[in-house]
Protein backbone atom coordinates (compact mmCIF):
# COMPACT_ATOMS: atom_id res chain seq x y z
CA UNK A 1 0.00 0.00 0.00
CA UNK A 2 1.71 3.65 -0.87
CA UNK A 3 0.07 6.97 -0.46
CA UNK A 4 -0.17 7.84 -3.72
CA UNK A 5 -1.60 11.24 -3.17
CA UNK A 6 -1.65 13.92 -0.55
CA UNK A 7 -4.17 17.13 -0.28
CA UNK A 8 -3.37 19.53 2.57
CA UNK A 9 -1.51 17.94 5.81
CA UNK A 10 -1.45 14.43 6.26
CA UNK A 11 0.54 12.13 8.64
CA UNK A 12 2.96 10.63 6.12
CA UNK A 13 4.10 11.97 2.75
CA UNK A 14 3.41 10.61 -0.84
CA UNK A 15 5.28 7.43 -1.60
CA UNK A 16 5.54 6.22 2.44
CA UNK A 17 4.60 2.16 1.63
CA UNK A 18 2.77 -0.36 3.80
CA UNK A 19 3.20 -4.05 3.23
CA UNK A 20 -0.43 -5.63 4.67
CA UNK A 21 -0.32 -9.53 5.60
CA UNK A 22 -2.70 -11.25 7.12
CA UNK A 23 -1.44 -11.31 10.33
CA UNK A 24 1.41 -9.00 10.05
CA UNK A 25 1.94 -5.61 9.27
CA UNK A 26 4.80 -3.99 7.98
CA UNK A 27 5.91 -0.36 7.47
CA UNK A 28 3.31 2.69 8.52
CA UNK A 29 0.94 4.81 6.36
CA UNK A 30 -0.50 7.22 8.94
CA UNK A 31 -1.63 5.36 11.69
CA UNK A 32 -5.27 5.73 13.46
CA UNK A 33 -8.36 5.56 10.93
CA UNK A 34 -6.42 6.12 7.96
CA UNK A 35 -4.00 3.16 8.12
CA UNK A 36 -6.89 0.92 10.35
CA UNK A 37 -9.14 1.27 7.61
CA UNK A 38 -6.57 0.96 5.08
CA UNK A 39 -5.42 -2.28 6.49
CA UNK A 40 -8.70 -3.61 7.04
CA UNK A 41 -9.57 -3.10 3.42
CA UNK A 42 -6.35 -4.96 2.80
CA UNK A 43 -7.46 -7.97 4.16
CA UNK A 44 -10.65 -8.00 2.59
CA UNK A 45 -9.22 -7.99 -0.44
CA UNK A 46 -6.72 -11.27 0.34
CA UNK A 47 -9.50 -12.95 1.68
CA UNK A 48 -11.75 -12.50 -1.18
CA UNK A 49 -8.38 -13.23 -3.53
CA UNK A 50 -8.97 -10.26 -5.51
CA UNK A 51 -5.81 -9.28 -7.95
CA UNK A 52 -6.96 -5.85 -8.58
CA UNK A 53 -5.44 -2.73 -7.49
CA UNK A 54 -7.71 -0.15 -5.66
CA UNK A 55 -7.90 3.10 -4.35
CA UNK A 56 -8.47 4.32 -1.40
CA UNK A 57 -9.35 7.47 -0.18
CA UNK A 58 -9.77 9.36 3.65
CA UNK A 59 -10.64 12.52 5.13
CA UNK A 60 -8.57 13.74 7.73
CA UNK A 61 -11.14 15.74 9.50
CA UNK A 62 -13.52 16.24 12.65
CA UNK A 63 -16.79 16.01 10.07
CA UNK A 64 -15.63 12.98 8.60
CA UNK A 65 -17.48 9.64 9.88
CA UNK A 66 -14.40 7.28 10.61
CA UNK A 67 -14.77 4.40 12.30
CA UNK A 68 -11.90 4.11 14.12
CA UNK A 69 -11.25 7.47 15.32
CA UNK A 70 -10.62 11.04 14.15
CA UNK A 71 -7.82 12.30 12.58
CA UNK A 72 -7.80 15.91 12.60
CA UNK A 73 -4.59 16.90 10.00
CA UNK A 74 -7.21 19.07 7.88
CA UNK A 75 -5.98 16.68 4.38
CA UNK A 76 -6.71 14.29 2.16
CA UNK A 77 -5.35 11.01 1.69
CA UNK A 78 -5.37 8.40 -1.48
CA UNK A 79 -3.83 5.33 -0.71
CA UNK A 80 -3.09 3.24 -3.54
CA UNK A 81 -3.94 -0.69 -2.64
CA UNK A 82 -1.68 -3.53 -4.77
CA UNK A 83 -2.03 -7.51 -4.07
CA UNK A 84 0.83 -9.13 -5.20
CA UNK A 85 1.18 -12.65 -5.38
CA UNK A 86 2.24 -14.93 -3.10
CA UNK A 87 4.05 -18.31 -3.69
CA UNK A 88 1.54 -21.07 -4.39
CA UNK A 89 0.54 -23.12 -1.18
CA UNK A 90 0.76 -26.90 -0.49
CA UNK A 91 -0.50 -28.71 2.56
CA UNK A 92 0.26 -32.02 3.35
CA UNK A 93 -1.74 -33.91 5.88
CA UNK A 94 0.57 -37.10 7.34
CA UNK A 95 3.62 -36.87 7.46
CA UNK A 96 4.55 -40.71 7.80
CA UNK A 97 6.76 -42.09 5.24
CA UNK A 98 5.47 -40.77 2.30
CA UNK A 99 4.43 -37.49 3.72
CA UNK A 100 8.25 -37.24 4.62
CA UNK A 101 9.56 -38.00 1.39
CA UNK A 102 7.47 -35.73 -0.29
CA UNK A 103 8.00 -33.06 1.75
CA UNK A 104 11.50 -33.47 0.67
CA UNK A 105 10.91 -32.88 -3.04
CA UNK A 106 8.77 -30.37 -2.95
CA UNK A 107 10.78 -28.47 -0.12
CA UNK A 108 12.98 -27.97 -3.07
CA UNK A 109 10.48 -25.87 -4.57
CA UNK A 110 9.91 -22.05 -4.21
CA UNK A 111 6.83 -22.36 -2.69
CA UNK A 112 4.54 -22.14 0.68
CA UNK A 113 4.51 -25.22 2.52
CA UNK A 114 2.01 -26.74 5.24
CA UNK A 115 2.97 -29.82 7.10
CA UNK A 116 0.93 -31.60 9.53
CA UNK A 117 0.79 -33.88 11.43
CA UNK A 118 -1.27 -35.39 14.97
CA UNK A 119 2.23 -37.64 15.86
CA UNK A 120 4.99 -35.00 17.76
CA UNK A 121 7.92 -37.31 16.37
CA UNK A 122 6.52 -37.25 13.26
CA UNK A 123 7.51 -33.18 13.29
CA UNK A 124 10.43 -33.33 15.31
CA UNK A 125 12.63 -30.59 14.13
CA UNK A 126 15.83 -32.96 13.47
CA UNK A 127 13.68 -35.05 11.39
CA UNK A 128 11.93 -32.60 9.49
CA UNK A 129 15.79 -31.09 9.22
CA UNK A 130 16.34 -31.69 5.25
CA UNK A 131 12.93 -30.62 4.51
CA UNK A 132 13.49 -26.88 6.15
CA UNK A 133 16.74 -26.47 4.89
CA UNK A 134 15.25 -26.07 1.10
CA UNK A 135 13.68 -23.26 -0.70
CA UNK A 136 10.33 -23.73 0.49
CA UNK A 137 8.45 -21.49 3.44
CA UNK A 138 7.98 -24.29 5.49
CA UNK A 139 5.30 -24.39 8.67
CA UNK A 140 4.45 -26.76 11.14
CA UNK A 141 1.50 -27.75 12.74
CA UNK A 142 1.08 -30.27 15.31
CA UNK A 143 -2.76 -30.77 15.00
CA UNK A 144 -4.55 -33.62 16.62
CA UNK A 145 -8.42 -32.46 14.46
CA UNK A 146 -6.26 -31.26 11.05
CA UNK A 147 -9.39 -29.91 10.00
CA UNK A 148 -8.62 -26.79 12.63
CA UNK A 149 -5.73 -26.45 10.07
CA UNK A 150 -7.84 -26.74 6.67
CA UNK A 151 -10.00 -23.85 7.83
CA UNK A 152 -7.23 -21.57 7.94
CA UNK A 153 -5.44 -22.48 4.48
CA UNK A 154 -5.09 -19.89 1.89
CA UNK A 155 -7.11 -19.67 -0.93
CA UNK A 156 -5.83 -21.84 -3.55
CA UNK A 157 -4.03 -24.12 -1.37
CA UNK A 158 -3.30 -27.34 -2.76
CA UNK A 159 -4.26 -30.10 0.02
CA UNK A 160 -2.87 -33.77 0.07
CA UNK A 161 -4.89 -36.03 2.21
CA UNK A 162 -2.41 -39.01 3.20
CA UNK A 163 -2.53 -39.64 7.58
CA UNK A 164 -1.96 -42.64 9.17
CA UNK A 165 -5.15 -43.20 10.05
CA UNK A 166 -8.14 -43.66 7.45
CA UNK A 167 -10.65 -41.91 9.86
CA UNK A 168 -8.64 -38.98 9.86
CA UNK A 169 -8.40 -39.06 6.01
CA UNK A 170 -11.82 -39.36 5.69
CA UNK A 171 -13.03 -36.51 8.05
CA UNK A 172 -10.46 -34.38 6.12
CA UNK A 173 -12.14 -34.99 3.11
CA UNK A 174 -15.63 -34.35 3.87
CA UNK A 175 -13.81 -31.23 5.74
CA UNK A 176 -12.27 -29.97 2.32
CA UNK A 177 -15.52 -30.18 0.31
CA UNK A 178 -17.49 -28.32 2.99
CA UNK A 179 -14.96 -25.74 2.52
CA UNK A 180 -14.68 -25.98 -0.76
CA UNK A 181 -16.94 -23.09 -1.54
CA UNK A 182 -14.83 -20.61 0.79
CA UNK A 183 -11.71 -22.22 -0.02
CA UNK A 184 -11.42 -22.39 -3.41
CA UNK A 185 -8.76 -25.55 -3.48
CA UNK A 186 -6.32 -25.50 -5.92
CA UNK A 187 -6.54 -29.17 -5.99
CA UNK A 188 -7.57 -32.18 -3.08
CA UNK A 189 -5.68 -35.33 -3.54
CA UNK A 190 -5.92 -38.44 -1.16
CA UNK A 191 -3.38 -41.21 -0.81
CA UNK A 192 -5.07 -44.67 -1.14
CA UNK A 193 -5.88 -47.39 -3.13
CA UNK A 194 -9.51 -47.57 -5.76
CA UNK A 195 -11.17 -50.05 -2.99
CA UNK A 196 -10.06 -46.81 -0.11
CA UNK A 197 -11.60 -44.36 -2.52
CA UNK A 198 -14.63 -46.67 -3.56
CA UNK A 199 -15.34 -46.85 -0.01
CA UNK A 200 -14.63 -43.14 0.83
CA UNK A 201 -17.13 -41.93 -2.27
CA UNK A 202 -19.85 -44.21 -0.40
CA UNK A 203 -19.54 -42.89 2.93
CA UNK A 204 -19.18 -38.67 1.20
CA UNK A 205 -22.21 -39.54 -0.49
CA UNK A 206 -23.79 -41.23 2.59
CA UNK A 207 -22.56 -37.42 4.67
CA UNK A 208 -24.54 -35.38 2.53
CA UNK A 209 -21.86 -34.70 -0.52
CA UNK A 210 -23.71 -34.46 -4.20
CA UNK A 211 -21.08 -36.62 -7.03
CA UNK A 212 -19.98 -33.61 -8.58
CA UNK A 213 -18.29 -31.94 -5.12
CA UNK A 214 -16.70 -35.76 -3.96
CA UNK A 215 -14.99 -35.44 -8.43
CA UNK A 216 -12.99 -32.58 -6.62
CA UNK A 217 -10.80 -35.09 -5.19
CA UNK A 218 -7.85 -37.04 -6.72
CA UNK A 219 -7.87 -40.78 -5.77
CA UNK A 220 -5.35 -42.74 -6.31
CA UNK A 221 -2.85 -39.72 -6.61
CA UNK A 222 0.07 -40.02 -8.66
CA UNK A 223 1.35 -40.52 -12.47
CA UNK A 224 -0.05 -43.99 -13.56
CA UNK A 225 2.97 -44.49 -14.94
CA UNK A 226 4.65 -44.81 -12.02
CA UNK A 227 4.44 -47.77 -9.97
CA UNK A 228 6.09 -49.19 -7.13
CA UNK A 229 5.53 -48.85 -3.15
CA UNK A 230 8.23 -47.65 -1.86
CA UNK A 231 7.90 -44.61 -0.53
CA UNK A 232 10.36 -42.74 -1.88
CA UNK A 233 8.61 -43.72 -5.52
CA UNK A 234 4.78 -43.15 -4.55
CA UNK A 235 6.16 -39.33 -3.52
CA UNK A 236 8.30 -38.89 -7.01
CA UNK A 237 5.04 -40.05 -8.59
CA UNK A 238 2.72 -37.36 -6.66
CA UNK A 239 5.50 -34.47 -6.82
CA UNK A 240 5.13 -35.49 -11.21
CA UNK A 241 1.62 -34.93 -10.69
CA UNK A 242 0.99 -32.20 -8.83
CA UNK A 243 3.67 -29.88 -10.43
CA UNK A 244 1.93 -29.30 -13.73
CA UNK A 245 -0.97 -28.03 -11.31
CA UNK A 246 1.18 -25.63 -9.42
CA UNK A 247 2.80 -24.61 -12.26
CA UNK A 248 -1.00 -23.90 -14.47
CA UNK A 249 -2.37 -22.32 -10.97
CA UNK A 250 0.75 -20.23 -9.79
CA UNK A 251 -0.26 -17.01 -11.51
CA UNK A 252 -3.63 -16.43 -10.52
CA UNK A 253 -4.30 -18.81 -7.19
CA UNK A 254 -4.72 -16.20 -4.59
CA UNK A 255 -3.11 -17.65 -1.17
CA UNK A 256 -3.22 -16.46 2.11
CA UNK A 257 0.20 -15.55 2.26
CA UNK A 258 -0.53 -12.63 -0.18
CA UNK A 259 -0.19 -9.06 1.14
CA UNK A 260 -1.11 -5.50 -0.08
CA UNK A 261 1.50 -3.20 -1.06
Amino acid sequence: MTVAEVRGHAPRDPGAKMVIGTEQTWGSVGGGNLEETAVRRAREMITSGTRTTEVLESRLNEHARNDHGRQCCGGEVRLLLEPFPARPTVAIFGVGHVGFELARILSRLEIQLQLVDSRAEQLDQLRLADITAGPADVTVHRAVIGEFVLERLPVGTHVLIMTHDHAEDFALCDAALRLAGQRKWGSVGLIGSSAKWSRFQQNLKAAGHEPEAIRQITSPIGLPGISGKDPAVIAVGVAAALIPTLIATAPTAPAEAHAIS
